[in-house]
């Protein structure tokens, strides 16, 4: 069968489908030295893991909708709407309570990283022979990967890691309901392995992508959640396998190739291409994060002046400033249907 890569071999192995079987390799093989890392806090691991690649990915759709003049103007609407919506929603969750927000955006964000690998499960499947059993057996087998995590995630309150602050998820302990899903968890998933073999040997051929992607996911979300219960094990795989694919994909399917009157701005070549894109997502996350720090967190950035905001006026403020995050995990869902993607 033709491979469907969503651009080449060589660049969807390296950006795409590896990094969460080379995070998974640096644990095993640097687990000391991880645990050492996770107990002496490093401000270069904040700034690496968290702003250069969990915010800035959240930045990368804008090269898919507001900086594409053809593409705002399309649908308007929806790009003004959503961050409208979003930013309502924001502040009234935020008057119902701090914890109350964060709670319902970390839920939010969850359902954006699992949808995110069943649409890139749905990308390498684009040129299968499909029948309905294995349109439903695929939906089964990448919720399986990720949604069984999290369950164990709510149902495991010994976590030593959360997605945004303390206690963001409602959580009961049940180990004999874990027992049963455990059961069912790894069912699927050697049925999905005897699938897989089954298919070669009637085949000799597989989906090479579409392969790897599924594998990937669950060893990512296997072992950041389940297996280890260390927080920067977690973050690594979270955000690297996460946000690394997404701004390949929008680099390549959105500004690669794209001419040159594309964009609200002009890149002079393809070099300049890639390094104008890192570089706008770099700055738009370390502004962004800066703002985080010294006028809300006061954690990592400490100056001499403070600009806290006061506690009266954060329901305006922190949901203003989480409208970047809170409008991407909304809109990412219109963007890549609307073209079909």
């Amino acid at each position: 069968m033709k491979q469907p890569w969503i651009h080449k071999k060589k660049t969807d192995l390296l950006f795409i489908l590896a990094p969460p079987f080379v995070i998974a390799l640096i644990v095993v093989l640097f687990q000391k030295e991880i645990t050492h890392i996770q107990n002496q806090f490093s401000f270069l691991t904040w700034l690496i893991l968290i702003v250069c690649i969990d915010v800035a990915h959240v930045y990368s759709s804008i090269f898919k909708t507001y900086l594409v003049p053809s593409e705002f103007k399309k649908h308007k609407k929806l790009y003004l709407g959503i961050p409208a919506v979003c930013f309502l929603i924001g502040t009234i969750a935020f008057t119902i309570g701090k914890d109350f927000f964060w709670s319902l955006l970390a839920y939010i964000a969850v359902f954006h990283f699992i949808r995110q690998q069943y649409g890139f499960m749905r990308l390498y499947a684009r040129n299968e022979m499909k029948t309905k059993f294995t349109v439903i057996f695929d939906k089964i087998v990448i919720y399986n990967a990720t949604v069984y995590p999290m369950l164990f995630w709510f149902l495991s309150p010994d976590r030593n890691f959360n997605w945004f602050v303390q206690n963001e998820f409602i959580q009961a302990s049940q180990p004999q309901i874990l027992s049963y899903l455990n059961v069912v968890y790894f069912i699927i998933f050697g049925c999905y392995i005897v699938q897989q073999l089954y298919k070669f040997i009637k085949t000799k051929s597989i989906n090479e992508p579409k392969t790897l992607l599924i594998l990937g996911t669950y060893i990512s979300w296997y072992l950041s959640i389940v297996y280890y219960n260390n927080e920067l094990i977690f973050t690594a795989f979270n955000v690297i396998s996460h946000g690394i694919p997404y701004m390949a994909l929008v680099y390549f399917r959105e500004v690669e190739n794209a001419p040159s009157k594309k964009f609200s701005f002009k890149f002079q070549n393809l070099v300049g291409k890639a390094i104008g894109f890192i570089l706008i997502l770099l700055l738009l996350a370390v502004a962004e994060e800066f703002i985080w720090e010294i006028t809300v967190w006061e954690e990592h950035i400490q100056l001499n002046q403070s600009f806290y905001i006061p506690d009266f006026w954060q329901f305006l403020w922190v949901p203003l400033l989480a409208l970047p995050q809170f409008t991407h995990y909304i809109l990412d869902g219109f963007i890549w249907k609307n073209k079909g993607s």
